[in-house]
């Protein structure tokens, strides 16, 4: 028995010490910000991220069909609950993935078996968490991929709708690890979950608007079509380069609505106790960093890649001395935000945000949509 526990204790350090190895492969911007939590955070949202990477790479991958991936995301979802073979599933998927998937994110395929030892080895209601928040996202993002084309989405509310399918639904889970670590801030669980959608709605949305290029390249775009036939932009024949007034009053409009759920997103982190300075910091390096991208995208609104606005590893270092500074003190942080969110425009959120949470009550809801979307055999 005493060696069966101690194999098990080094298989799971294995795991562990493969999931830090991975995470800088496959995010430059979590391999930063993660570290920063606790030791007990820090391996469960390690965790959490690569086990969304990996349904997310089953849903960009060109190769499989929507059959092929709602199967693949049950059995992986089976996988999760301890119902199917980690080992088996990886074996099934690997040799499936095309070119188009990246050599960080096959290997992360590959080696599943490990990122699942680490799972079951969390405790019962963070994986109950975890499972939950892989379980909508893949029903939502089923959905959007299967519908998505140049086109763009109806409108705004499908745009946010989709943001909470694939990035709110995570601000979610994270909350609910946040207030299962700590006891104040479960104290203010209700009005940080009201919060939560909004943040990763808000990092999202700024993603969509840096990869809008890059996306059409795919044949995808996730801008509103109605909202910007509104501003006499049609968004199906958008093309890079052009800066045309209409467009970039459209653009900003957007870099507006990013920038108002980003608001959210630093109001959620005020109410981080103060004493909590990993927390602070895994958040506002994500809110500073997704801020310094939109000025740059304001700044440059004929940009025609990612690249031309991503923001610089200079300052980016900038903004994480300035933070590390200000992490206790709520009334340098609030300088620092309007300092930086300084001249950007900012758009009222009214109407958005659907009530489309599962986590709002203390319900399981793991085997179901959220209420506001149909979702059929259709699905960053």
């Amino acid at each position: 028995m005493a060696n069966k526990v101690l194999a098990t204790a080094s298989g799971i350090a294995e795991a562990e010490a493969y999931q830090g190895q991975v995470l800088g492969g496959v995010s430059r911007t979590f391999a930063l910000t993660i570290p920063q939590l606790p030791p007990d955070l820090c391996k469960v949202v390690t965790n959490a991220y690569l086990v969304c990477r990996i349904a997310d790479t089953l849903e960009d991958e060109p190769g499989l069909s929507a059959v092929q991936k709602s199967l693949l995301q049950e059995r992986f979802l089976a996988v999760l609950r301890g119902k199917e073979k980690a080992l088996s599933f990886a074996r099934q998927v690997t040799p499936l993935l095309s070119q188009a998937t990246s050599p960080d994110e096959r290997e992360l395929m590959a080696n599943t078996p490990l990122i699942v030892r680490c799972t079951h080895s969390l405790a019962a209601p963070q994986q109950q968490a975890l499972v939950k928040c892989v379980s909508i996202m893949c029903l939502g993002m089923g959905h959007y991929q299967d519908n998505a084309s140049l086109e763009g989405l109806a409108d705004l509310g499908e745009v946010d709708r989709y943001c909470y399918y694939v990035a709110g639904v995570v601000g979610e889970m994270l909350t609910e690890l946040f207030c299962q670590h700590s006891g104040e801030m479960h104290e203010k669980r209700a009005e940080m979950l009201a919060l939560a959608p909004s943040f990763g709605q808000g990092l999202q949305l700024t993603n969509i608007l840096k990869d809008l290029w890059d996306d059409r390249q795919r044949g995808v775009c996730w801008l509103p079509r109605q909202e910007f036939q509104e501003f006499g932009v049609d968004v199906s024949s958008l093309v890079p380069g052009r800066s045309d007034p209409a467009f970039v009053t459209a653009l900003r409009y957007m870099i507006g609505i990013a920038h108002a759920h980003l608001h959210n997103a630093f109001r959620y982190t005020l109410m981080v106790p103060a004493k909590e300075t990993g927390i602070r910091r895994f958040c506002l390096w994500a809110i500073g960093l997704a801020v310094l991208t939109l000025r740059r995208i304001d700044a440059r609104p004929t940009y025609c890649t990612g690249r031309q606005v991503k923001v610089s590893r200079r300052t980016v270092k900038a903004a994480i001395a300035s933070t590390r500074l200000a992490t206790r003190h709520d009334g340098m942080l609030k300088l620092l935000f309007s300092g930086v969110t300084r001249g950007l425009p900012l758009e009222p959120l009214a109407g958005l945000q659907p009530e489309l949470s599962a986590w709002a009550s203390d319900g399981d809801g793991s085997s179901a949509a959220p209420h506001g979307l149909r979702l059929g055999n259709d699905e960053e």
